[in-house]
């Protein structure tokens, strides 16, 4: 089981500000979770080779497809500074002007 103390010091590393009763409840969910990880310690994995993935990897992406799309002028048409079809930018930096 792990220490209040425990908690407590994993609260501060991670900079949390935990009451006194989330305290209690931290306490015993890590509990838990240690006891879990645990028992899984007892499993023999002897016969289990390395892994990276255990599922199969599938492409979930559609294909692409062309769509039509906003036309140049509509796409422009609230840019508040255009010259002919191209947007216009004030200038940033005087240098290489």
């Amino acid at each position: 089981m792990i220490s209040r103390q425990d908690v407590e010091h994993v609260a501060a590393l991670a900079r949390l500000g935990l009451s006194a009763d989330e305290i209690d409840l931290m306490q015993g969910q890590l509990s838990r979770i240690l006891e879990a990880v645990a028992q899984l310690r007892d499993v023999d994995t002897s016969q289990i080779g390395p892994t990276a993935q255990v599922i199969g990897l599938e492409n979930v992406m559609r294909e692409d497809e062309a769509r039509a799309g906003l036309g140049r002028e509509l796409a422009l048409a609230n840019a508040p500074l255009r010259e002919g079809p191209l947007l216009r930018v004030p200038v940033i930096l005087e240098e290489g002007r």
